[in-house]
């Protein structure tokens, strides 16, 4: 039944389609090289079958390259067919027409890479016209991945009809591109590549440098064609040297073990070339003993450091461009040396905006310590576990909130009160009582910082735990194809110049801030004017401990939520406060500006090793101390006495 099937299939296909409209009977004319194609053979193949316009072929070369092309043995007709066990389930290849048959009456067409190569490029003309937009964007990538000079035509021809303004401008780069490489008129090409000046992508810089390729080569006198630079010998002389005699400009040097056997086999009358063999014992006589060798005709000639020295200097080295127009290639160096430059502007800006932002980061971490430690002098080695506590109440938040933007504009003020209680009551319990008792307070904070570790733990476990980010903070703001800055990394930097200003607001114009100076500066006499120290110092505690757990929301949306995490900021967060100013706002700014500059520098120096970073890092902040122990922003008054 199956093969009284596909004779009719045959029948209708020799008489049906017998006006040569049918992909099968043309397919048929070209049957030796559809089953046995070749790289060169192919070719005319292809043509007949763009030339045909059937809008059979895109889908015939697809399944063709994709080898699911299967031939019947009896009829030698083409079908396309899927394979499962024993049975091909078939399709006609213009009716689209299903059929299933044994499969051991047909035979897989297997086309080899180099065809399949050929036939993609094919294909791609029909693609870039498909009314499938992502048909188009397929064909757009393979010719960014794979460009000939054969797909400029069918590119540019397809500008006209397409409607997709993406899609428009991505082939109208691409056709630059290729008009750069293989357009036909020079003065076309040099326009397309001075158009590229602008274009810092990746695929502009790789287009000017394919113009640009250079082939090595060696020879006696200056070398004619268009030379990109002649080559200094004598910098690597054992490769320079290898090259001559590759090309036939100098004999081959004689290892030493040759040298050794053409001696031994060349002993007449107990001397070798003349030299007694008691002799050869000196270095010197077995080369006269060789030379003599060489001069009879016996060996291959011997080549000295003297005869190297000669030949190097006597020949010329050189790179030839590939591209024989020197107009083109003085455009295409040109224009790759201003796209350079640009290049490293936009590295310059790309750095400058990671170290702003890792500079924001260290400030929202240190932001809290500034007023525990700047403020009021304790060392509190628990800092980092306020952020955190600011990180696992946002994560706790969102897991009651399902809303990512709802669960963080509640997490923010939470994060605040929960580390605002903690630090109320460390102070209460602990640091009340060790008021300017240094080395006690650091011990005492240091134990709870490990106790609170521990806590986290056993409650959310050692594994790291998801704070994500609303779907308008994540990806990224991209500048250029060098320069772009993560959604995140700006709301973080925006919440530090937030915290800035907020804590001077509140140092500088409310009460609490007047009080919390006038106990900084002289308790004494701000107990005599009636302010309370103890309410006082408990409140500027809590606050720094309070802008601690906000700071963790941010960084939680950035770095891992984990039970360690604090560490991983409380050495940076003494720095900052150190570097910049103990006491000072604006000086913990610029600490945090210069930890992160200084750092994202050093890592640019030496990006694979970020251990070496933070250790040269520390040794500069160490010499920074050395010669200025108060900070950037040194106290002033009554704070720069004590």
């Amino acid at each position: 039944m199956v093969r009284m099937l596909l004779s009719l299939m045959c029948l209708l296909a020799s008489v049906g389609f017998a006006s040569a409209q049918d992909l099968q009977s043309l397919l048929q004319t070209h049957e030796a090289e559809v089953v046995k194609p070749s790289r060169k053979s192919v070719g005319v193949l292809l043509d007949d079958l763009v030339a045909s316009g059937l809008p059979q072929v895109p889908a015939f070369l697809e399944q063709w390259a994709e080898r699911n092309v299967w031939q019947d043995d009896t009829s030698g007709l083409f079908y396309f067919g899927d394979e499962a066990d024993d049975t091909l389930a078939l399709r006609d290849i213009d009716t689209g027409e299903e059929a299933t048959a044994p499969s051991d009456g047909f035979s897989q067409l297997r086309p080899n890479g180099g065809v399949r190569r050929v036939i993609g490029t094919a294909l791609v003309q029909f693609q870039l016209s498909d009314p499938d937009p992502a048909r188009r964007r397929a064909a757009l990538e393979s010719i960014a991945r794979r460009s000939d000079a054969s797909q400029l035509g069918p590119l540019v021809a397809s500008l006209d009809g397409e409607d997709d303004p993406a899609l428009r401008a991505r082939k109208e780069q691409l056709a630059n591109f290729l008009t750069a490489r293989f357009g036909q008129a020079a003065d076309e090409r040099i326009r397309a590549i001075e158009s590229l000046s602008s274009d810092t992508s990746l695929e502009a810089r790789a287009v000017l440098s394919q113009i640009l390729s250079v082939k090595t080569g060696v020879a006696e006198q200056q070398p004619e064609g268009n030379i990109a630079r002649i080559l200094d010998p004598t910098a690597a002389p054992s490769a320079s040297y290898e090259t001559l005699v590759e090309a036939g400009l100098a004999p081959a040097i004689v290892p030493q073990g040759e040298i050794r056997a053409a001696l031994e086999a060349n002993i007449v009358d107990g001397r070798v070339g003349g030299v007694p063999l008691a002799q050869l014992d000196d270095p010197a006589r077995r080369v006269d003993a060789y030379r003599a060798l060489a001069e009879a005709g016996s060996v291959l000639p011997l080549v000295t450091q003297d005869d190297i020295d000669t030949a190097l200097q006597n020949a010329v080295f050189y790179e030839r461009y590939a591209e024989e127009d020197a107009a083109i290639t003085d455009a295409a160096r040109a224009t790759l040396d201003a796209v350079e430059t640009r290049v490293g502007w936009a590295q310059t800006l790309d750095l400058t905006l990671d170290g702003l932002s890792l500079a924001s980061i260290y400030f929202l971490a240190a932001i809290g310590l500034a007023i525990t430690f700047g403020q009021m002098g304790v060392i509190n080695m628990a800092h980092g576990e306020f952020i955190m506590m600011g990180a696992y109440t946002g994560y706790v938040v969102q897991l009651i909130v399902p809303d990512y933007t709802v669960s963080l504009l509640i997490a923010l003020p939470l994060a605040f009160a929960v580390t605002f209680g903690a630090g109320v009551a460390m102070e209460r319990l602990v640091i009340r009582h060790l008021y300017h008792r240094p080395l006690e307070t650091l011990l005492a904070t240091f134990g709870i910082s490990i106790a609170l570790q521990q806590i986290a733990k056993n409650i959310f476990g050692t594994q790291a735990r998801p704070l994500t980010s609303p779907e308008w903070l994540r990806g990224a703001l991209v500048i250029s194809d060098v320069v772009q800055i993560s959604f995140i990394r700006i709301a973080i930097f925006v919440l530090a110049l937030i915290f800035l200003f907020l804590l001077l607001y509140i140092l500088k114009r409310t009460r609490l801030g007047l009080e919390v100076r006038a106990v900084t500066q002289n308790p004494g006499m701000a107990a005599s004017m009636g302010i309370n120290p103890d309410r006082i110092n408990m409140m500027t505690f809590g606050l720094g401990s309070g802008i601690a757990g906000v700071a963790g929301v941010g960084i939680g949306l950035y770095a891992q939520v984990t039970s360690e995490m604090g560490t991983n900021y409380i050495v940076q967060s003494f720095m900052t406060v150190v570097v910049g100013g103990v006491g000072s706002v604006f000086g913990t700014l610029a600490g945090a500006g210069l930890i992160g500059f200084l750092q994202k520098g050093i890592e640019w120096l030496n990006p694979s090793n970020t251990l070496a970073a933070q250790t040269y890092m520390i040794l500069f902040i160490i010499l920074f101390i050395q010669f200025r122990p108060k900070g950037i922003v040194a106290p002033k008054g009554r704070a720069a006495a004590d």
